[in-house]
């Protein structure tokens, strides 16, 4: 579905809130087609993360697995980092995350 969803529950390490948090808002970016909600559908946008993120830790930890409160550890995509060209289109890191 979506490659850039990662697998949180690992052996030797525990997930981190804010990495499930990253991975609910990336699935429901793809399910919605939005990358930033409107206005308008905002609580709805906010309110599906929530519910995915909370849906996500209770699996983690009923097979077991670790969750613990913290950051994404995940470094920032290619597309996020900086880079030197001209170009028209925003910048990824201008978007709210």
């Amino acid at each position: 579905m979506c490659r850039s969803i990662r697998t949180l529950r690992h052996q030797d390490d525990a997930a981190t809130t804010g990495e499930i948090e990253a991975a609910a808002r990336q699935y429901v970016r793809k399910v919605s087609g939005f990358r930033v909600p409107s206005t308008r559908n905002l609580a709805a946008f906010d309110a599906a993360v929530a519910d995915i993120a909370a849906a996500s830790e209770r699996l983690i930890l009923a097979m077991g697995g670790d969750v613990e409160p913290g950051p994404d550890r995940r470094p920032p995509s290619r597309g996020a980092q900086s880079h030197d060209h001209d170009h028209a289109h925003p910048h990824p890191s201008a978007f709210p995350a």
